[in-house]
């Protein structure tokens, strides 16, 4: 028996790169997935049919999770297709560029900026709030956070995303010491520079050779590195760890 068989996942964001393959993982292991998305249908339903041909069950749903009617909405979609949410993945990342040369420095951020960017938990409180009920009914539930290693080590002063990513250390730790009550673990992982995603794709070869260079397993991250990150987290394995940040980019951060 697969280790989720029975369990249902909702991954924001999932219509390609990290969390896409995060939704794979997890269906991999038995759960049956819901794959967010805002723009991407033809990607989302790309992942679904993958899945399904793997054997597994997803279905794909349009929600920006912004918007707290929006997300209401699609988990109430995901409730009638497979049951409560039992497992949160928070992965939806307003639009983003990691482009060294490009970035916005300091002389020229603006606040504006970092409200775009805090989107990100905006979306992450409207979900939490959606899911949190059925969990609790159901004796327990996991949410996992999507951060950012630039956290910790900010190898490339990328203003805006890294703050908002910050955000979420406070946001998860409250939720860990709120819910462990009722069974619900909070959990954050911290990717690296992932090779290849949409955002990543306007990072410079040389910052790509650098970062690989200076990693103890010298290569860069996968997608599918932070997707068996995620199902860790997920898993029965993790049953007594919350309001954990760990790293997950081949040790390039130490904490």
């Amino acid at each position: 028996m697969s280790i989720l068989e029975g369990k249902v996942a909702l991954v924001t964001g999932a219509s390609r790169g990290v969390g896409a393959a995060i939704a794979k993982s997890l269906a991999g292991e038995g759960a049956a997935v819901a794959v967010n998305y805002l723009k991407s249908e033809g990607r989302a339903e790309k992942v679904v049919r993958g899945i399904r041909e793997s054997g597994g069950d997803a279905l794909a749903h349009r929600a920006d999770v912004t918007d707290e009617g929006a997300v209401g909405e699609m988990v109430r979609a995901v409730a009638d297709a497979f049951g409560a949410v039992d497992i949160l993945v928070n992965n939806a990342l307003p639009d983003y560029k990691f482009d060294p040369v490009a970035r916005k420095d300091l002389a020229h951020i603006r606040w504006d900026d970092y409200l775009h960017q805090l989107g990100a938990l905006r979306g992450a409180l409207y979900c939490a709030q959606a899911v949190a009920p059925g969990m609790i009914e159901r004796g327990g539930g996991r949410i996992v956070s999507i951060l950012s290693n630039l956290i910790n080590n900010p190898v490339v002063a990328y203003h805006d995303y890294t703050t908002a990513k910050s955000a979420f250390l406070g946001f998860s730790r409250n939720l860990a010491a709120e819910l462990g009550p009722h069974n619900i673990t909070v959990n954050m992982i911290a990717g690296g520079l992932v090779d290849e995603t949409d955002a990543s794709a306007a990072t410079t070869e040389e910052v790509r050779n650098i970062v690989a260079g200076s990693t103890p397993l010298r290569r860069l991250g996968t997608p599918e590195d932070l997707g068996r990150a995620v199902l860790m987290f997920a898993s029965p394995w993790a049953d007594f760890v919350t309001g954990q940040y760990i790293t997950c980019d081949g040790g390039l951060v130490m904490s």
